[in-house]
């Protein structure tokens, strides 16, 4: 946030300081004594000037930096060709990931059932520290916890590691409290920080106590205001003292590391309850900017990553750069369209993170169908967000209709995984209040309605064996099912559903063999009822349904689309109102897919439609929408 430090002729030094540090701040930092280096106004007789310096602090203050086996540091140093002034403070840092004391368990210490920035968590091999922030994984949209290095990977943890929340200083069950895994991590010149992924609960992105979510990211600049939610001193408000920082820290274990950042000291007008801003297992807060009116903002401008020791010359609190931790980790604030999300799935594949459908999949982003405002409004969502995530798919269910409207999902041909169903059964998503709508077994009882997966089960186990039996038993879930009649669905019945899907690879030659699809019912008005009055049922069976398969063209690198239409109508027709079968009806169509938007309430944009003019031009002629009869599965992708 450039305000004070904007002024004329402070700026221009503020550059050169800051080229000093990255240039000569490693070399001062090896001296014994020094602990870190960084910009602020230089203090005289315990009071600040209006005087910049290179300030630097030390452990201890002597008469004869000599005995240390250090150089003095000068009044001032020249740094192309600018004078530099210096100051020196009695300062010590450590991370705030140590924790002094017990104190009385609050709720920033306890289980909580949705995940909130300013509670305890951790990596189990640590203490506890706190959650700073739900923020966006740039690389999958995936909403993700944001903390330090030192809280969710420290000195001997890896990749994959478990995430507890409350951290396991504030409750030793951490097998009972696994949230999550450790996703990213980093410690170094852009910050002590590290992301994990959020998998056995829901969140709220807001900060606890703050009443802000991060919603954008700012540069921490001298005097600015800013205020945090810690694990353990709670909301306490700051103002940077130093910027442009390089603090050397001892992690333990042999961990010594340079970490970039800032310094904050106390606001003189919002005194912290025992003048301290921060303490032990405060570490991964993120420290938010405070307007002029002092308002608290969406704006974050820092991590916490450390304090001052005991003994020191005030207070202080030490925090990376937030500009520096999302370009380094890769993460963005949370769309403001995500507002909060129930817990999520449960079962015995919740180690595995539930991203849902890849947009990249197949080497570059496709975009997903936008809706009609009919259609989006009769959406079943958690929150603002409709998308229901889960194992290698995601699912946009229909709350009038309780069927899924809309599903979307990845197939890696390369990585398959021949699982069986065993012990697998059929079962509601019970996330939110979901449950509510979806069709469970009293839809397929004492009738030939099959539950027909929008997203094939076989197509879904891929990838590393955890990774496949978790999308293996989430295939499962009532949200994928659509009443499909046998002899429709089941391939081995010549069913005109399963032949499709496996004419994909039989007759296309998709790169790599991989392939995105977006699937679904035709949830027509005056699809037929089917009743069972003893039972008060009453359901409209869907009698079409369509299927749009992208792929990149092996034999020359460009994409591809195909788009389906497939009826059960006359089997539905069949059980319904016991009419005879008509197989001549029984048929697959090829059809544009404006078409297939208009009868379905999705809008599917100009790049998508620019893929099917090039590489489907047989049902598109000069703009006119065409039909095309599939006789054999070989036709599928002539």
């Amino acid at each position: 946030m450039a305000r004070k430090t904007a002024r004329k002729g402070v700026a221009p030094t503020i550059e050169v300081m800051e080229r000093f540090i990255r240039a000569k701040g490693s070399e001062y930092l090896a001296r014994p004594n020094i602990n870190s280096i960084g910009i602020g106004y230089k203090t005289t007789g315990g009071k600040r000037t209006d005087t910049l310096s290179i300030q630097f602090s030390v452990d201890k203050k002597v008469a004869e930096p000599q005995a240390l086996g250090s150089e003095p540091i000068p009044e001032e140093v020249v740094f192309e060709g600018v004078t530099l002034p210096t100051d020196v403070v009695q300062r010590s840092f450590e991370p705030h990931y140590v924790l002094v004391q017990a104190l009385d368990k609050d709720l920033r210490k306890q289980r909580v059932d949705k995940l909130i920035a300013g509670v305890s968590v951790g990596n189990p091999k640590t203490s506890a520290g706190t959650l700073g922030a739900i923020v966006a994984d740039r690389q999958t949209g995936n909403p993700v916890m944001l903390s330090n290095w030192h809280v969710f990977h420290t000195p001997t943890g890896l990749i994959g590691d478990p995430i507890v929340q409350p951290g396991s200083y504030d409750d030793n069950r951490t097998e009972m409290n696994r949230v999550g895994s450790l996703l990213r991590s980093h410690l170094g010149a852009a910050g002590d920080c590290a992301i994990a992924t959020i998998e056995a609960r829901g969140f709220d992105p807001v900060i606890l106590e703050i009443g802000e979510r991060v919603g954008r990211i700012g540069k921490a600049e001298l005097d600015d205001k800013v205020i945090k939610s810690g694990r353990t001193t709670g909301v306490t408000r700051g103002v940077v003292t130093r910027v442009s920082m390089l603090t050397q820290l001892n992690y333990g274990h042999g961990v010594v590391a340079e970490i970039g950042g800032f310094e904050i000291g106390p606001d003189p007008n919002h005194t912290a309850p025992s003048n301290e801003i921060s303490k032990g297992g405060d570490s991964g807060s993120g420290w938010m900017a405070v307007d002029q009116h002092g308002n608290t903002t969406d704006i974050m401008l820092g991590l916490h990553f450390g304090g001052d020791g005991d003994g020191d010359d005030g207070e202080y609190a030490l925090a990376s750069q937030a500009h520096s931790v999302f370009e380094k980790l890769e993460i963005d604030p949370l769309p403001a369209t995500v507002t909060t999300q129930s817990v999520t799935l449960k079962g015995p594949k919740d180690q595995i993170e539930r991203v849902g459908f890849d947009r990249r999949f197949i080497g570059e982003e496709l975009p997903l169908p936008s809706f009609t405002k009919s259609t989006s409004d009769d959406f079943a969502a958690m929150g603002d967000d409709p998308e229901l995530r889960y194992c290698h798919f995601s699912v946009w269910l229909s709350a009038s209709r309780r069927l899924p409207r809309l599903v979307a999902w990845n197939i890696d041909g390369m990585q398959m995984k021949y699982l069986g169903r065993k012990g697998l059964s059929f079962r509601k998503d019970e996330r939110g209040d979901l449950e509510r709508y979806q069709y469970g077994d009293e839809l397929y009882a004492d009738n030939p309605f099959d539950r027909g997966h929008v997203a094939r089960r076989a197509d879904l186990c891929w990838g590393p064996p955890a990774e496949a039996a978790a999308a293996n038993y989430d295939s499962f879930y009532f949200t994928n099912q659509t009443p499909q009649h046998a002899r429709f669905n089941q391939s081995k019945l010549r069913g005109k559903w399963g032949e499709l899907e496996n004419a994909i690879f039989n007759e296309a030659d998709p790169q790599d063999l991989k392939v995105s699809l977006f699937a679904g019912p035709i949830l027509a008005s005056d699809d037929p009822h089917y009743r069972r009055e003893e039972e008060d049922l009453d359901i409209q069976i869907p009698v079409e349904f369509w299927k749009i398969v992208v792929f990149r063209d092996g034999s020359d690198g460009k994409l591809a689309l195909r788009g389906f239409v497939l009826t059960q109508r006359d089997l539905v027709n069949k059980v319904v109102h016991a009419e005879t079968l008509d197989l001549e009806e029984f048929r697959w169509f090829q059809v544009p897919i404006a078409d297939i938007g208009k009868r379905t309430g999705l809008r599917f944009g100009s790049a998508l439609q620019a893929i099917e003019r090039i590489s489907a031009p047989q049902v598109l002629d000069a703009g006119r929408s065409q039909v095309r009869l599939i006789r054999t599965a070989s036709d599928f992708f002539a």
